[in-house]
């Protein structure tokens, strides 16, 4: 019986989006995941079911998980592992006021609730986008059940995410970035807005690495992330858009940067803005350009390979053996 079972469900599974317009009629698709409510078909949008994939297994078509009770299954799956509950520290128990929605406090909370990404959904995450650069990365963080509202009169929704600390010059917390996360880690949630930053943003940064006299600057997070993949030793940060990119504040004691572009209009349009103001204070301004949309893609789909010959020839020579590395694996890449 049980092997009946299990063929109707690889039936059911190839037709995983009939199946779903049929008995979730409430629903709607969204890249490969039907989204709705719950299993009574109420709509919303808590539920998702994967639409494409292989049979079995990671990834597997019809598989669903629903975002609103994700914190009971986790906490159900530490139980029957006999894990302790993941409890907050101390003090978190002491009544405090709420913080101001969006605010710089709201976004230190917030990072503080979070833990490291070793071993994580955010870790696979970013493994799969072919970013194993994680070594010296104290700015990034994970949450397993991060709160995503899609609108103000929308129900709030729970998803794990990428938690990034947004710094100022001194390394004080003005602000996070969120990036929520499919369960599996393959991919970023299924949700229209899976990346939204609070806090004060404006001139400050995700940082990795101290810096002392060169620096490397660009928009996103993976795209920074990549070029530390051959960079491993080079300090950078992450301004998390291209109007911010453009106003980044400079350390004082900064000699050269480095700006990564992205091959978009605003991306060239912030690059040279970043340019023309660190040249305009004494600082020597090169580009570091990818040869597809940004460097993540360049990492992904032309390999580790090339992009450590393509940044080769665009850093200044007394930078290449300093900061290139010679290996597949930076420093705490791991496996």
């Amino acid at each position: 019986m049980s092997s009946q079972a299990a063929d109707l469900a690889r039936c059911l599974a190839r037709d995983a989006e009939a199946v779903c317009r049929r008995y979730l009629s409430n629903g709607r698709r969204q890249g490969r995941y039907w989204l709705v409510g719950d299993l009574a078909n109420t709509p919303g949008r808590s539920l998702f079911v994967r639409l494409t994939g292989p049979e079995s297994g990671k990834g597997a078509a019809g598989k669903w998980t629903d975002a609103a009770t994700l914190r009971d299954v986790l906490d159900e799956a530490r139980s029957f592992l006999s894990l302790p509950r993941l409890e907050p520290p101390p003090d978190c128990h002491r009544r405090q006021p709420p913080a101001p929605m969006g605010s710089p406090e709201s976004a230190r909370r917030l990072f503080a609730m979070a833990q490291p990404i070793s071993g994580t959904i955010a870790e696979a995450y970013l493994r799969n986008r072919g970013i194993t650069a994680l070594h010296d990365a104290p700015a990034l963080r994970f949450h397993p059940c991060c709160y995503y509202r899609p609108d103000a009169d929308a129900p709030t929704e729970i998803w794990p995410a990428l938690i990034a600390a947004v710094t100022d010059l001194s390394g004080d917390i003005t602000g996070a970035h969120r990036t929520w996360l499919d369960p599996t880690g393959e991919d970023k949630a299924p949700v229209d807005t899976p990346r939204r930053a609070m806090g004060h943003l404006l001139g400050h940064g995700v940082r990795f690495g101290v810096v002392t006299d060169v620096m490397v600057a660009g928009e996103g997070i993976e795209t920074v992330l990549s070029v530390r993949s051959v960079l491993p030793n080079l300090p950078m940060v992450a301004a998390l858009s291209a109007n911010h990119l453009a106003a980044l504040l400079l350390p004082a004691m900064l000699r050269r940067l480095y700006v990564v572009r992205d091959n978009d209009p605003a991306g060239g349009f912030a690059g040279a803005t970043l340019t023309e103001r660190a040249q305009a204070a004494g600082i020597e301004a090169l580009t570091l350009s990818p040869m597809l949309g940004d460097f993540n893609e360049d990492l992904r789909r032309l390999g580790v390979h090339h992009l450590r010959t393509a940044l080769r020839f665009q850093l200044a020579p007394e930078d290449v053996p300093r900061f290139l590395s010679l290996t597949d694996r930076p420093p705490g890449s791991g496996r």
